[in-house]
């Protein structure tokens, strides 16, 4: 985890989370083994509850996922915020992980996902995505989520001295709270697609 990364994740809590102190806060981050740094002290409220998930155990996982695509460890609407930093990238077919973001999160649920945009291969045991705006926006849609914030850090004002490698993309959106019949046909329309996509891998 680098510094840069870091620095983007608390930079969400700031802007995005100050209404939530104290207040009860179910957190899922995925990807959340430690390699030199992780979230866990960023999200440290005492009424927050951080659950780390991974594919393998390790430290700072307290969840290890037995299938990439179907985390059936994680309750559906069961999530408050779900944020991933630096996986995306290593996740092969990464618009799966997003449905499945969608099917945990709480209607109203937070997402912050932190994504390199540029930087050299650096295989975890793969290398597949870079993301820009667009990208980050399309992926957010993808999973029907509303768009608060979708943005790269070309370099400049990061205190780090690691951002210009990686060019960080951050992603900031909400699931939107089922309101209408049409909202609801969509969002079970999208889960019949997740549905016959898993089937087919």
């Amino acid at each position: 985890m680098h510094g840069s990364s870091l620095y983007k994740m608390k930079m969400f809590r700031q802007q995005h989370l100050a209404e939530f102190a104290g207040k009860p806060l179910k957190i899922l981050d995925l990807g959340s083994t430690e390699i030199g740094a992780s979230y866990r002290t960023i999200f440290d409220d005492p009424a927050w509850t951080y659950t780390g998930a991974d594919l393998q155990p390790g430290l700072n996982v307290d969840v290890v996922l037995k299938a990439p695509y179907h985390w059936r460890e994680i309750p559906t609407g069961s999530i408050d915020l779900f944020i991933s930093g630096q996986v995306f990238e290593h996740v092969e077919y990464f618009w799966l992980t997003l449905l499945e973001m969608s099917r945990v999160l709480k209607p109203g649920g937070l997402v912050c996902i932190i994504v390199p945009s540029s930087g050299p291969e650096h295989r975890f045991p793969v290398d597949c995505w870079r993301f820009y705006p667009d990208g980050a926006r399309a992926m957010g849609k993808f999973a029907g989520m509303e768009i608060l914030k979708a943005e790269t850090h070309w370099g400049g004002d990061d205190p780090t001295d690691d951002s210009m490698v990686w060019q960080d993309t951050t992603l900031v959106c909400r699931k939107p709270v089922l309101s209408s019949w049409a909202a609801l046909r969509r969002y079970c329309r999208q889960r019949l697609q997740h549905f016959s996509l898993s089937l087919s891998l």
